[in-house]
């Protein structure tokens, strides 16, 4: 539900609670925040902050009942939306540039009222933002933020934040936990956090280049092996998994599989359409929270929990 008719959908995502949380702007200040770089030799890169401020409209939809709050001053580019408690909301920029002088601060903290609580950075190359109702912040990496660009790593600089690929920060943006450096040879290092799903009990990831299945609870990191490559969702119920999407032709194939001892054995393999047997839009968010798939178009957001899907 759009808060202003012209208003022009710039991020979308899911709480922990199961509610949609996006972010809203006109055209102009949309596509401030999604713009990109040219340079010398036709190279394009997009540029981690806005060349000025813009406001956006941040939203929450709980079924029909919706609140919209206004985040004026913003310059994050590429960002992504979660709620933390008493009502604030964190907002992320995908990007993140490091300097002498200090990296750009591509995490902000807004209160209830829509302002500015807390900045911090959380580094670059942010694939995902994942809270839990207490406040956790799950952040998973692609491979420019696990091997480092926009000067982390190189020189003097430091080594990228994302170089584990999966950390949890802290409701004051603090990194408290990474993915082990040295895991076992069913899981292997993670070059690209392509599925997250976070819920209070247990994080679920799957992840470039081999592709397990891994969960991480209390600390804990347990994998199990994958033979389906390139999910960029999954959902989780009991020892069941969904995962949804794939290479070329797959990007709209859902797998089920049953967990064993060491690995996902496939069960069923679906297309997905939509419920008026249509193909999926090309443009279309996919977010997993536990057992429910939840796809968000410019216009609709649908919903398919795990357990509605027959086994055949």
């Amino acid at each position: 539900m759009r808060p202003y008719r012209d208003d022009v959908l710039v991020s979308v995502s899911i709480g922990p609670a199961g509610d949609l949380f996006a972010l809203w702007a006109n055209a102009a200040d949309g596509a401030a925040m999604g713009s990109v770089t040219t340079q010398a030799g036709g190279a394009t890169f997009p540029d981690p902050t806005t060349d000025r401020t813009v406001t956006v409209r941040g939203s929450r939809q709980a079924g029909d009942s919706v609140h919209v709050t206004s985040l004026q001053g913003m310059t994050v580019a590429y960002p992504s939306v979660q709620p933390l408690p008493q009502g604030r909301l964190l907002v992320v920029g995908a990007r993140c540039r490091w300097r002498p002088d200090g990296p750009d601060r591509n995490a902000v903290i807004y209160d209830s009222d829509g302002h500015v609580e807390v900045s911090a950075t959380l580094g670059d190359g942010i694939e995902h933002v994942l809270t839990t109702t207490s406040g956790e912040v799950w952040v998973g990496y692609f491979d420019e933020g696990v091997y480092g660009n926009y000067g982390w790593g190189g020189g003097n600089a430091p080594p990228p934040i994302g170089d584990r690929g999966l950390i949890r920060f802290s409701p004051e943006l603090r990194p408290v936990w990474r993915f082990p450096s040295h895991v076992d040879g069913t899981m292997g290092a993670i070059s690209d956090c392509y599925a997250l799903n976070v819920t209070d009990d247990a994080v679920w990831t799957c992840y470039y280049t081999d592709f397990p299945i891994v969960r991480v609870r209390g600390g804990e990191v347990t994998g199990w092996r994958n033979s389906i490559d390139g999910a960029r969702a999954l959902a989780v119920s009991g020892t069941r998994i969904g995962l949804l999407g794939g290479y070329g032709p797959n990007k709209d194939r859902l797998v089920v599989g049953e967990l064993d001892s060491d690995a996902l054995r496939v069960a069923d393999e679906y297309g997905l359409v939509l419920p008026d047997g249509g193909p999926l839009p090309t443009r279309v968010t996919a977010v997993g929270r536990g057992p429910v798939l939840h796809l968000v178009t410019n216009e609709h957001w649908y919903q398919l929990h795990l357990d509605d899907v027959p086994a055949r």
